[in-house]
C-alpha cells in the first residue's frame, strides 16, 4: 500500500475516534426517560354530592282542629217536638185549679226540652203566659222514657173568664217545625188573664212550686 494512502486511513480513523469520544462527553451517561404517572381514575360515588344543609325547621304542621260542637254529646240532639212525646195534665191544686203538666220522651233517641210549653185554651188568643222566674237557665236533655214537668196555674172564677175542659200543648223547637198539638183533659179549668205556666223542669216538685 502507498505510504500516502496508509497515512490517510490512519488519519480518518483518528478523526472518527475523536468525534465518537466527543459525542459521549457531550451527552454524558444515558439518562432514563422521565416516568409519567398515569392520572388517577375516580370511581363514581353512589352518594349524591352534598347540597345545602336541610333546614332545621320542618314544614309547619297544620294546626290541630279547634274544638267543635261535635265534641259536645248533645251536638246531634234535636229539640223535642210533639212527635217525640206523650203529654198529660193532672190536677195538682183543686182550690186554685192548678195542673201539673208532664211530657215523656216516647221516641228511641234523646231530645232536648227548650224553655216553656206553649199552652192554649182553645183559640190562639187564649194562651198561658210564661212565668219567667221559673226558667232553669239550661235546656233539659230527655233520654227515651224520661220526663219533664211544668206547672200550669189556674185562677179563681171571678166572672171575667171561662171554664175549659181541655188544653192543647206544643213545644218550643226554636224553629218553624210544624207540630201536631197534644191535648190533655183539664175538667173545670177556669181560664182568665191570670193563667201562667212555668218553664219545663226536671222534677215535679219544682214545677208545683208556683
Amino acid at each position: 500500500m502507498n505510504r500516502h494512502v496508509r497515512h490517510g486511513v490512519r488519519r480518518t480513523a483518528f478523526i472518527l475516534a475523536a468525534v465518537s469520544a466527543l459525542g459521549l462527553t457531550a451527552c454524558g451517561p444515558e439518562e432514563a426517560p422521565p416516568s409519567v404517572t398515569p392520572p388517577k381514575t375516580v370511581a363514581p360515588s353512589s352518594t349524591p354530592p352534598a347540597g345545602p344543609a336541610p333546614s332545621a325547621t320542618p314544614f309547619p304542621k297544620p294546626a290541630p282542629p279547634s274544638a267543635t260542637p261535635s265534641s259536645d254529646p248533645d251536638f246531634a240532639v234535636f229539640p223535642c217536638s210533639t212527635y217525640d212525646l206523650t203529654f198529660t195534665a193532672t190536677l195538682a191544686e183543686r182550690t186554685t185549679s192548678s195542673y201539673l203538666l208532664k211530657i215523656t220522651n216516647k221516641s228511641g233517641k234523646p231530645c232536648k226540652v227548650l224553655d216553656y210549653p206553649i199552652v192554649t185554651f182553645g183559640d190562639p188568643d187564649g194562651a198561658a203566659t210564661e212565668r219567667a222566674e221559673t226558667h232553669p237557665g239550661t235546656d233539659i236533655r230527655l233520654k227515651p222514657g224520661e220526663s219533664a214537668y211544668a206547672g200550669l196555674m189556674g185562677s179563681t172564677n171571678d166572672g171575667t173568664g171561662r171554664t175549659v175542659h181541655s188544653i192543647a200543648m206544643t213545644m218550643n223547637t226554636a224553629s218553624d217545625l210544624e207540630q201536631v198539638p197534644l191535648k190533655a183533659s183539664t175538667p173545670g179549668l177556669y181560664v182568665s188573664s191570670r193563667n201562667a205556666v212555668t218553664a219545663w223542669l226536671s222534677n215535679a216538685e219544682d214545677a208545683l212550686s208556683l
